[in-house]
């Protein structure tokens, strides 16, 4: 199932795409795509429902219809670092022994398509695309083997980062990551059943038209379940938590010589199965 958001800013309704691609209204249903609503058993009750007879949504999805963060009200944005090897190595650093930890600011959190702005006095702003896991039954201390039992869904993730706030001013990266804007999150939830295979998952992104990134989950260090277990073992997991995995090589900080965004451009990311974001790249003002 593809469970999203829709409407303007701030008034986003609970949605679903049906087999045509449009979308159809689960206001009868849940109140948000959020919470009570990513546990199990509520996945189960949105899943057993006869789409077809679902009120439909007037717009094309991603057109003329705003889709918004496809999950609402979220408590975490934890993302891992260095979770690619060959993203490191462009990096020049080592793979880490252990997962690396940091945070987005749930302010940062937009939708897909919304506009990235560059922060104020940024010469460093760089994109990643990546593999996003949205928590459904939360928990502390989660086994590995169980870790799949918690997740509600997966969804595109773009991890946009000022380099220089990050790297270069002093103290931790979340000052980097968590810029207004710098969370484009969706376009829609997808459950684990619809994804299959979640460690062979093709991620791209492009910048207007050229492709960068080009990679694959299937070279991710620390995997999926792993990495559910292991963040749990420092912070209970809550429904509507995210935990954004890391990306493959083809940032702007890798290439050479460095290149970022100055305003003007276009992302385009993906991820197999997931879906597409489309972003305008404008500065702040």
């Amino acid at each position: 199932m593809k469970l999203l958001r829709y409407g303007p800013k701030g008034q986003e309704k609970p949605g679903c795409l049906d087999g045509q691609g449009r979308v159809r209204d689960l206001s009868g249903h849940v109140d948000d795509i959020a919470g009570a609503a990513l546990l199990p058993d509520a996945i189960a009750g949105l899943k057993a429902l006869d789409i077809t007879s679902l009120p439909i949504v007037d717009g094309a999805p991603q057109k003329d219809l705003r889709l918004g963060p496809c999950v609402g009200q979220i408590g975490k944005f934890i993302c891992i670092g260095l979770n690619y090897a060959d993203h490191a190595a462009e990096s020049g650093l080592d793979v880490p022994p252990e997962p690396v930890i940091f945070n987005k600011w749930t302010s940062a959190i937009v939708g897909p398509d919304d506009d990235v702005v560059i922060p104020r006095g940024s010469k460093k702003t760089d994109w990643e695309v990546e593999l996003g896991i949205i928590i459904g039954k939360g928990s502390a201390y989660i086994d590995e083997a169980d870790a799949m039992d918690h997740v509600a869904g997966f969804c595109v993730i773009n991890d946009v980062s000022e380099r220089e706030f990050q790297i270069e001013r002093a103290g931790s990266w979340d000052k980097g990551k968590g810029c207004d804007t710098f969370g484009p999150t969706g376009p829609w939830l997808v459950t684990p059943d619809e994804v299959g295979d979640f460690n062979a998952l093709g991620l791209w992104l492009e910048v207007d038209g050229t492709r960068h990134q080009n990679g694959s989950t299937a070279t991710m260090v620390y995997k999926v379940p792993y990495l559910i277990s292991y963040c749990s073992q420092f912070m209970s997991l809550q429904p509507g938590d995210i935990i954004s995995t890391g990306t493959p090589p083809g940032v702007g900080m890798g290439l050479k010589p460095p290149t970022y965004l100055s305003g003007g451009e276009t992302l385009r990311l993906g991820i197999d199965k997931l879906g597409v974001q489309t972003q305008n790249v404008r500065t702040a003002v």
